[in-house]
């Protein structure tokens, strides 16, 4: 049985694809800052799956360990989920007004954080020719007034990925965007307007999916143009 480790697993895109790796029939290590929210999700998939589930931030190392001893004790590490991030303030404060402290919370939590969690589960990752999936934006690449923070921390996350998949070809290594869609964090970025019209986290699961278990090549890939390819198929 496969072993994944999700971060952020407690509600949108982190929710939606631990359930359907559990479908699927992972076993899985799952985290959130919210441990309320987090023991729901894990009552859900327990039904499905085996999950051991720890809150906590990882933005702290012994939170990290805990999740990749969790994962070893399962059997090893043969998927890294970076999904959890934060967006920084909202609204999002020009970069000249940007807290820097908080500047550098935000690099903490969306780049530094997954290259130590790598780190810590790299020999398990080898072992196993296992598969790391650094959750991006579109913010990573497009100049957008306000997201300065944001998306910088993700810029920084994609080229950490792009060396990490030359300095490991026995591994597969994947920044994928996912797009807008219909989360906390979503409305958060832009506060006092309607986002539903976005799309919901699931829809971009199938793609996730594809390239967790299919034969992509490590690269940067858009959850949008796989599906896209799949309905022209």
């Amino acid at each position: 049985m496969s072993v994944a480790i999700v971060t952020g697993a407690s509600r949108g895109l982190g929710r939606a694809l631990a359930s359907a790796l559990a479908e699927r029939g992972w076993s899985l290590v799952i985290d959130a800052r919210g441990e309320a929210a987090l023991r729901e999700v894990a009552r859900d998939l327990e039904t499905k799956t085996k999950v051991v589930a720890i809150p906590g931030d990882v933005s702290d190392d012994s939170h990290r360990r805990s999740l990749v001893e969790a994962a070893e004790q399962l059997g090893g590490v043969d998927l890294l989920v970076n999904n959890a991030s934060v967006l920084g303030p909202s609204p999002q404060p020009a970069l000249r007004d940007y807290p820097l402290e908080t500047f550098e919370h935000v690099f903490r939590v969306n780049t530094i954080a997954p290259l130590a969690l790598f780190q810590l589960a790299a020999g398990a990752l080898a072992r196993s020719s296992g598969r790391v999936v650094n959750i991006t934006s579109d913010a990573a690449v497009e100049g957008y007034e306000g997201w300065g923070g944001y998306g910088s921390s993700k810029a920084a996350l994609e080229q950490l990925s792009n060396v990490l998949a030359a300095e490991h070809p026995e591994m597969r290594v994947y920044w994928v965007d996912p797009g807008d869609m219909n989360t906390q964090m979503q409305q958060e970025a832009f506060p006092g307007e309607d986002t539903t019209d976005r799309p919901p986290p699931e829809k971009s699961v199938p793609a996730l999916i594809q390239i967790i278990e299919g034969d992509l090549p490590s690269g940067r890939y858009r959850t949008a143009d796989i599906l896209r390819h799949e309905v022209s198929a």
